[in-house]
């Protein structure tokens, strides 16, 4: 059996070699553009797929609040449908437009 002369030294290697993939990861990651949609002509459908955290019933009450209330002004509008919170607002703002 052969021994590790230095232990250290592989560990680091190993650490090493990890880090550039995770880097390189983010870097694959970071270059995909976010998907965006106007919540203010969106269906259901279109606002479920592109939110995060949004279903099928979230966007029916986004699209029926929107048909009492007339078109949003601001993102935090979305606050006052029941089930979106901060959360939810702050994962999605990026992805929404007015």
């Amino acid at each position: 059996m052969k021994m590790i002369r230095n232990p250290l030294a592989v560990l680091f290697t190993l650490l090493f070699l990890l880090g550039g993939v995770q880097s390189y990861a983010a870097e694959e990651t970071a270059a995909q553009p976010v998907a965006v949609v106007n919540v203010n002509t969106a269906t259901a459908e279109e606002l479920s797929e592109v939110l995060v955290g949004v279903g099928e019933s979230r966007a029916a009450l986004i699209v029926q609040y929107r048909e009492q209330h007339g078109e949003f002004t601001s993102v935090e509008q979305l606050l006052e449908i029941k089930g979106i919170g901060m959360a939810t607002l702050e994962k999605n703002k990026e992805r929404i437009q007015l």
